[in-house]
């Protein structure tokens, strides 16, 4: 039999709705595999081991009442430490809002907490998640489960990790420019950057009233070892909420489309290099999806480049306007990253370059959603590298530039607001790290890029949760 921390939070539920465990087992043995396996990894920065006992009780006793219960009753989940608990720090990795309280839940953990999930931990971040390699100068690095000197990603590099590990079955984690899906690459997971609105954004810290590029490109989303389990977080999480003016409702279905689906596959995408690893392991997935009835053929959306300059050019601008205020907040190695980074990156010179970047990114948006009208789904890599070793994004300019590079697939979707899964697809026999692809559909098709990622994880699927590889 598995091991309690070993199963999905899907099968969780099921056991506790039956009684076939208690919540109270259950949140015992995710607190047992914290113990046993995040000294190796720092994945986990704050335990709630009385909370979650208390909250686990509780949830036991409403059981056995007959009391209705939520899709998630009695079922853990982390969060990462950018999202507010009410009575605990949004740290956002850096010393100096280490002690920044809120006074109540983020949207997305009150409404895990109304579906019956228990927190039982927060999980690791860089510093105020402006890097994809999980180093905080709050609470240090987070390794890889996978190998020890690889990045686990960023910016939830954390989460990533303890699920790929087993001391959680879900997660919240949240995404700017590929923080949901490049930590599940790196550690094996799957996890989905929703639709702009789909899943209300709303926090405390640093500031309630959010920076453009955050109002236009962020969002919160769920994590997990299996494609199910994001599907049934998703649903749990999506839905209009007061605090968030731009969140909507949308049936998570959406309208029929035409069968078989046809698949644009690039395994290479524009920009910069793509590892041949990397790019063969996306062609294996396209042949997974043909194998399961989509039609597949190799073809790039318009602007592809276009889109990721944009993307780059929107989000370094505005951010410019706050780094003086952030940079006193951050690590050395973090502005290192930034200063590298924003090298490659052509600055924006006065408000008629503010005004034509949003021309452009219209014009790039009408571009994709012409192409995806006949394409609804785009299979693409999610890095076209293999997870870095520690230090490279940062060490020089050369490192800066070339993650820019390699991350280049992720960042269109949060350009164009549209949704995106990632799911492992293979491991590089060399290093033993996982390959993970990505699905980006059409806006507000959360279920087609689900449904073919879970195609490809019934034929490609890497087994997680695993011990941390020392």
């Amino acid at each position: 039999m598995s091991e309690i921390w070993q199963l999905p939070a899907t099968e969780l539920a099921q056991r506790i709705a039956r009684r076939q465990l208690s919540s109270a087992e259950v949140v015992d043995a995710h607190l047992a595999r914290i113990d046993a396996v995040n000294p190796a990894l720092n994945a986990v920065v704050k335990i709630l081991a009385d909370e979650a006992r208390a909250a686990a009780a509780v949830a036991d006793r409403r059981l056995a009442a007959g009391e209705a219960v939520g899709p998630l009753h009695g079922v853990p989940f982390t969060v990462k430490e950018n999202i507010d608990m009410a009575g605990l720090p949004t740290t956002w990795g850096v010393p100096a809002l280490a002690k920044a309280v809120v006074p109540a839940d983020a949207p997305v953990v009150e409404r895990m907490r109304a579906a019956g999930a228990i927190p039982i931990g927060r999980t690791n971040l860089l510093d105020m998640a402006l890097r994809v390699h999980t180093d905080s100068s709050l609470h240090g690095l987070t390794r890889n489960p996978w190998h020890p000197g690889r990045t686990a990603g960023g910016s939830s590099g954390g989460e990533a990790a303890a699920l790929a590990s087993g001391m959680s079955p879900i997660g919240l984690g949240n995404d700017i420019g590929g923080s949901l899906r490049n930590p599940a690459n790196a550690c094996g997971i799957a996890s989905i950057r929703p639709s702009a609105g789909r899943v209300p954004d709303a926090g405390y810290v640093p500031a309630e009233d959010r920076m453009l590029a955050v109002q236009l490109m962020n969002v919160q989303g769920p994590m997990a070892r299996r494609v199910a389990d994001v599907r049934l977080g998703l649903r749990v999480l999506m839905g209009a909420h007061p605090r968030d003016p731009w969140s909507i409702d949308a049936p998570f279905d959406g309208p029929a489309v035409a069968r078989p689906i046809r698949v644009a596959v690039l395994p290479e995408p524009p920009g910069g290099s793509t590892d041949p690893k990397v790019a063969a392991t996306v062609r294996r997935a396209a042949a997974a999806l043909a194998d399961a009835g989509y039609v597949v053929e190799e073809a790039s959306p318009p602007r592809y480049a276009d889109a990721v300059n944009c993307w780059a050019r929107f989000i370094m601008g505005d951010f410019g306007s706050v780094l003086a205020m952030l940079s006193p907040m951050m690590g050395a190695e973090a502005m290192a990253f930034l200063d590298g980074f924003n090298a490659a990156v052509t600055p924006l010179a006065d408000l008629a370059a503010w005004s034509q970047l949003m021309v452009e990114r219209d014009g790039i948006a009408r571009a994709w959603s012409s192409f995806m009208a006949d394409r609804p789904l785009l299979l693409s890599p999610t890095w076209t590298q293999l997870p870095f070793e520690h230090g490279f994004d940062s060490a020089t300019p050369a490192g800066a530039a070339a993650t820019k590079e390699l991350m280049r697939p992720v960042v269109p979707a949060n350009l164009l607001g549209l949704p995106s899964a990632c799911v492992p697809a293979g491991r590089d026999a060399d290093t033993g790290l996982p390959i993970g692809v990505l699905i980006t559909g059409r806006r507000l098709r959360e279920d087609l890029c689900l449904e073919a990622a879970e195609a490809i994880e019934a034929r490609l699927g890497v087994a997680t949760p695993i011990d941390p590889v020392r």
